[in-house]
């Protein structure tokens, strides 16, 4: 390590910057979801290098108090979802509820065919066709999780476009009919991020996520819309409730 990366007392330079900012988040200085100063200002403040300043920002978000987002800059990141899973479970509320905007961009929508597991989940037989909508849910600026969503064409003729247009599954299915419904069974597992979700959830490669797949039935037990969603694990906990 050069001397230009070492404090005199031995102590990187790299993470005396990083326990600055740290120090910044802890008192308020820096609010969950506020931008950091740039670069060069973190380099004149505390008169290192830019490298330095890298070094320090990249172990902060290591340790998932920031997030770099590609030509915005660096933000403080913010405490960690509650998302609890029950018998109705509402993306926008949930994030409403902590004081948050809940936000849903649609990346795309295609036709599809379902495999005898989508079949058996959506009541339909093999084969039949299909909507596949994929998406992703935000909490103000954050983003929290990547969903691949599969409905019947026959009963959701267009919902990529409705989905599209409303940004929420809930309002999609109020746009045909459905007034409320409710979770079926919710199966939870770990797994690692792939390169697609990593760019999608801007985490580094590698990265815990948690795997949900879920089906939402009408209240009479029809199936209606069957889910896979991969969650950033370090900005949510999930509330396992009845």
């Amino acid at each position: 390590m050069s001397m230009q990366d070492t404090a005199s007392s031995g102590v990187a330079l790299w993470r005396l910057v990083a326990d600055g900012i740290e120090r910044g988040i802890a008192d308020g200085r820096f609010a969950a979801g506020d931008k950091l100063p740039g670069e060069m200002e973190i380099a004149e403040t505390y008169r290192v290098n830019r490298h330095t300043v890298r070094r320090a920002l990249a172990a902060l978000a290591e340790r998932g108090l920031v997030r770099a987002e590609r030509g915005s800059g660096t933000y403080v990141e913010a405490q960690k979802l509650a998302y609890p899973l029950r018998s109705r479970t509402r993306f926008s509320e949930i994030v409403g509820a902590e004081g948050r905007e809940p936000h849903g961009r649609l990346i795309e929508a295609t036709e599809d065919v379902a495999t005898r597991e989508l079949a058996r989940e959506l009541g339909l037989k093999t084969g039949a066709p299909l909507v596949r909508i994929e998406a992703i849910r935000l909490a103000d600026r954050t983003p929290i999780c990547v969903s691949t969503t599969w409905v019947s064409s026959a009963l959701f003729p267009g919902a990529g476009e409705v989905f599209a247009a409303t940004r929420s599954m809930t309002k999609m299915l109020e746009h045909y009919g459905v007034r409320d419904y409710r979770r079926g069974a919710t199966r939870i597992t770990a797994g690692i991020v792939d390169a697609t979700d990593a760019a999608r959830l801007d985490l580094p490669l590698g990265r815990p996520i948690l795997v949900v797949d879920a089906t939402d039935h009408d209240l009479e037990g029809k199936p209606l819309v069957t889910k896979h969603s991969r969650f950033a694990a370090e900005r949510v906990e999930f509330l396992v409730e009845p």
